[in-house]
């Protein structure tokens, strides 16, 4: 089974994750524009964090986004920061769902929520793009390197988010915030190559100092494509968004290219050659065309700190799935790959 079949989809709302589907019924009747019940809730199969569910009605469906229930570590799941950026984004022109409504009272079904539109496309987890002909991929490709590009381009001063983050000094606040958050976890486990990267990253962080806005996880998973054309209609999952350095970013989504895929969407060991995708290079200087850069050097800097960011939150993925509150059926297998994020990060940090 692959990840498609996996995440793709919805199917009955987990054991755990039920709440009281009347009581939202009455807060999208008074509070989001349009609604008519009744209501019927599925939960979708993807999501590794929040819990996701689609909502039926009659008239549209539409997406709810929760914390999820149970101990949560301080300061992850931000709901209210998800919700945000997706209102401030609504009227750029960059591919957002449109938000309906924000609840942050725990009364209501036991965790705070937003509620956004359903958009309808393609979602791809496989980051090959196995359904696409050889002669459609590039396109793809450059439709998610264009929209990545975009977002940076956005004044997140004029979108009203100038307080969304701490400006400058982004790798060092971000090595310190998931160093701690991994060592403050020690009932799901150590590497030795995560020590050695929470070592070796602060003292080889490149000169030079960017902001801009941040998805935090660019993935092909987190995009909504048009159903039959190369164009993407909304980028999801925006968690882990904040004001950072745009290279960071940018290497987090290029992360794919050494990313085995039966961890997240990733290309390591595929022939991208014979699948007509953008060799890495070719990636790179694609962004740097879009972003105004001539080059990005110290580029495995920004591939192995990302490694080690996704590994730290795999494993606090791998904390929740032992105390209970992972909101997947796949956050074991997720949460036990967190090793083998480090031993890539560290490889790549050493020049492998």
């Amino acid at each position: 089974m692959n990840d498609q079949d996996t995440f793709g989809g919805t199917a009955a709302v987990r054991d755990g994750f039920a709440f009281d589907t009347a009581a939202l019924a009455r807060w999208m009747d008074d509070n989001v524009e349009g609604y008519a019940g009744p209501l019927q809730v599925e939960q979708f199969k993807g999501g590794q964090s929040n819990p996701t569910y689609k909502l039926i009605t009659p008239g549209r469906d539409y997406v709810m986004r929760r914390k999820p229930p149970g101990q949560l570590v301080k300061g992850a799941h931000a709901i209210d920061r998800e919700a945000r950026v997706i209102g401030a984004l609504g009227g750029t022109g960059f591919p957002v769902a449109r938000l309906y409504g924000l609840c942050m009272d725990d009364n209501v079904i036991g965790t705070w929520f937003y509620i956004m539109e359903m958009v309808e496309g393609r979602n791809f987890w496989d980051a090959t793009f196995p359904d696409l002909s050889r002669d459609e991929r590039p396109a793809y490709f450059d439709a998610m390197v264009s929209a990545l590009a975009q977002l940076h381009s956005l004044d997140h001063v004029a979108l009203g988010l100038e307080d969304f983050g701490k400006p400058g000094n982004y790798f060092e606040r971000q090595i310190s915030r998931w160093s701690r958050q991994y060592l403050d976890d020690p009932e799901a486990g150590r590497s030795a190559d995560m020590d050695w990267l929470i070592e070796w990253l602060p003292g080889n962080i490149p000169e030079g100092d960017e902001t801009s806005l941040i998805h935090g996880d660019f993935r092909c998973d987190n995009m909504i494509f048009h159903p039959t054309e190369p164009r993407i209609r909304a980028v999801l999952d925006w968690e882990l968004s904040t004001l950072g350095h745009p290279l960071g970013d940018f290497g987090h989504h290029a992360m794919m290219y050494h990313m085995p895929p039966h961890i997240v969407a990733g290309l390591g060991g595929a022939d991208i050659s014979d699948l007509n995708i953008p060799g890495e290079d070719q990636y790179l200087a694609r962004y740097c065309e879009l972003t105004g850069r001539t080059d990005i050097p110290y580029w495995n800097f920004y591939l192995a700190f990302n490694f080690f960011r996704l590994g730290a939150i795999l494993h606090g993925i791998k904390g929740r799935y032992l105390r209970g509150t992972a909101s997947s059926e796949q956050a074991k297998r997720r949460g036990d790959a967190f090793p083998l994020l480090g031993e890539i990060g560290r490889g790549l940090a050493q020049g492998g």
